[in-house]
């Protein structure tokens, strides 16, 4: 978009842009900027409180389950649960705090670079109009929830990970040898055979991989 046409804002020849926005439209644009800037600030705010609560359960479960051998290792299982739940509920506060972003990007793509006297798409509004008339985040849910783990949550969930198999690891007596298939009776849950839990398991991290590694890697209006 940027570059094409000679709409209001255009360069003319001999000097800077001749701007046409009345005081109305750029304070209504200006005040707009600071309302989706603020709405910005307070969902990075909610983003990290959410990444807080997923960090501060995991250690507090990692803290239980391991602090007694008779703990069962069932524990991580939980957190890992939990740990979805709150990857979830961050994707979607991401991908509400993405359309306040993507409003700020037009009008720093648009707006402000014809005020200071760039040529830019004449046609730039009707993009603005679109996104206030029907709000929509940039990316899908799954692109939300691969950026998220990409930023935060592999990280938990590696930890995650290495401190279940530390558990599994410490229940057993010294000198004790790691032999296949009967290792896998270690991850026994009740009824629930080992290696039913370690097929389980390793499908999540599986899709948790799948995810992250298919999530969109530019911004959309970065993009070109």
């Amino acid at each position: 978009m940027p570059g094409a046409g000679g709409g209001p804002g255009a360069v003319r020849e001999g000097g800077l842009t001749e701007v046409s926005y009345s005081g109305n439209q750029a304070n209504a644009l200006i005040h707009l900027y600071r309302a989706e800037v603020g709405k910005m600030t307070a969902y990075r705010q909610r983003l990290d409180m959410t990444t807080n609560w997923s960090v501060v359960t995991t250690a507090g479960l990692a803290s239980f389950a391991l602090g007694d051998v008779n703990n069962s290792h069932a524990t991580f299982l939980f957190a890992m649960f939990m740990n979805y739940f709150f990857l979830r509920l961050e994707a979607r506060r991401f991908r509400t705090f993405e359309i306040a972003h993507h409003r700020v990007r037009i009008m720093e793509r648009f707006f402000y670079p014809a005020m200071l006297g760039d040529r830019v798409d004449p046609g730039w509004h009707q993009l603005l109009l679109a996104e206030l008339a029907k709000p929509r985040s940039p990316m899908s849910r799954a692109d939300a929830l691969g950026w998220r783990l990409n930023r935060n949550y592999l990280w938990i969930y590696a930890a995650v990970l290495l401190a279940w198999f530390a558990k599994l690891d410490l229940a057993q007596p010294k000198g004790w040898i790691l032999e296949f298939p009967e290792a896998l009776a270690l991850a026994d849950i009740g009824n629930f055979p080992g290696w039913l839990v370690v097929a389980g398991v390793s499908a999540f991290y599986c899709h948790l991989i799948w995810l992250a590694l298919r999530a969109a890697r530019t911004y959309p209006l970065e993009e070109g």
